[in-house]
């Protein structure tokens, strides 16, 4: 079974599971399939509005396909994350990218 199809099967079980549900979407932009990605970015922080790591990932991918505008409103939604959750080092890190952003 390949990656997506077992982390597919996870999700069937628990549709809330935040680590299978980014684990998807980093498996689904390592193939390029960036919609794919970006859809499974936004239910991760759908149901779960503090994992910091799928805002600044799917930030990212929305800057490799051009979409600077809804990168930059996921940098600030990750920010917001950051700040509920304490996390300054990831915080620094969205910081940057928006300031690259400009």
């Amino acid at each position: 079974m390949d990656k997506i199809a077992m982390l597919t099967e996870i999700l069937r079980q628990n549709p809330t599971d935040a680590f299978a549900r980014y684990g998807l979407a980093m498996a689904y932009a390592a193939e390029g399939k960036m919609d794919e990605a970006l859809r499974e970015f936004e239910a991760t922080t759908e149901h779960n509005p503090d994992y910091v790591p799928a805002y600044q990932m799917s930030a990212q991918t929305l800057m490799k396909v051009g979409r600077s505008e809804e990168a930059k409103a996921r940098l600030l939604a990750g920010m917001n994350a950051c700040a509920r959750t304490g996390n300054a080092h990831a915080a620094s890190e969205m910081s940057a990218m928006l300031e690259d952003l400009g």
